[in-house]
């Protein structure tokens, strides 16, 4: 009965040898067939089964060989070599499960992947669209503000132009009114230079009947010249007594005398015959000494001096350099041409 057991015994042992073996054969035949398809999503589990009879014959081959050496197996023995085949389909199951399980996470993980791409590729598209309809935007705005700055300087130029047109006209009206005044002037000035020469022919006519008539009339004649000789020679004196030593100390204006307060020229009569385009030499007009100063006539009325005239005037000014008259603030001033720069103060009078 021992020799019995041990044999039941070591028949077992090498049954589980030679099935790890053959299972662990199996195992590596199946990995280089998994390597080399992996797409596949499925296997039919059906196909592995088919090996069965050859780890079963191994054992079948030993019982051969060891006729004598192993008895007829017992109900334990047959039952664990039962258990030992069905394990051997479950592993493979179990396996293949795996594989399954592992194709479809990398299924899914490649799903996961192509929908992040399309995410990407939809956010980029996103932001393509975004920066065209950016620089559409900007476009347009640099577009209407490069018209604006067009119509700016359009209307800039068109009011530059109107402008200078305005200042043309006004420029035409002034040189018209300016002509229109000059002629005036011309003609005031001409109709009393023929009054003048009227009053001379009267007077040579008066004279000459005069002479005429009245032989003693030569006599009176030489009188009256040397009565003017005398007067002028008086006159002289009294205009250099009003010579200044030093006029830029001694002179005052009307501001400085408080005011003018004496006869004002009417305007439309003071434009035909004063202001600086109206120049005469005083000693051309009547002449008198009146106050210890002297009095002049021009333009219908009489005009004296209110102030000294400066030292370095020539002697004979009043008789040798033309001179006008003008208002400038605020009363009279005698101006001579020879000294733009100086004015003496006058008095008007009408009688």
């Amino acid at each position: 009965m021992s020799s019995i057991g041990r044999i039941s015994t070591t028949a077992m042992v090498l049954l589980l040898g030679f099935g790890a073996t053959a299972f662990a054969r199996q195992g590596q035949e199946e990995k280089p067939k998994q390597q080399e398809q992996p797409a596949k999503p499925e296997q039919k589990p059906q196909e592995k089964p088919a090996q069965q009879p050859k780890q079963e014959s191994q054992p079948k081959q030993q019982q051969q060989q060891h006729p004598q050496q192993q008895p007829k197996p017992q109900p334990e023995q047959k039952q664990q070599q039962q258990q030992h085949a069905q394990q051997q389909p479950k592993a493979q199951q179990d396996q293949q499960q795996k594989q399954q399980q592992q194709q479809q996470a990398n299924s899914n993980k490649q799903q996961q992947q192509a929908k992040s791409q399309q995410d990407q590729q939809q956010k980029q598209e996103q932001q393509d669209q975004a920066n065209s309809n950016k620089q559409q935007q900007q476009h347009a705005q640099q577009q209407a503000k490069s018209q604006q700055d067009q119509q700016q300087k359009q209307q800039q130029a068109n009011s530059a132009k109107q402008q200078q047109q305005h200042d043309n006209s006004q420029k035409q009206e002034q040189q018209i009114t300016k002509q229109q005044q000059d002629q005036q002037r011309q003609g005031q000035q001409q109709k009393q230079d023929r009054s003048a020469n009227e009053s001379q022919q009267q007077a040579k006519g008066q004279q000459q009947q005069r002479s005429d008539q009245q032989p003693h009339v030569q006599q009176v004649h030489m009188q009256s010249q040397q009565e003017q000789h005398r007067q002028e020679g008086e006159q002289q004196g009294v205009w250099q007594q009003h010579r200044a030593s030093n006029w830029q100390s001694e002179h005052r204006d009307w501001q400085q005398r408080g005011g003018y307060n004496g006869y004002r020229i009417p305007q439309d009569h003071y434009n035909g015959y004063f202001g600086s385009g109206h120049s005469f030499r005083i000693y051309s007009y009547p002449v008198v000494i009146v106050g210890g100063y002297p009095r002049f006539q021009y333009g219908g009325y009489w005009f004296s001096l209110a102030d000294s005239w400066p030292e370095y005037w020539s002697s004979n000014w009043y008789d040798d350099d033309d001179v006008y008259i003008d208002y400038s603030g605020g009363g009279y001033y005698l101006y001579n041409r020879r000294y733009p720069r100086d004015r003496i103060a006058i008095n008007v009078y009408v009688d």
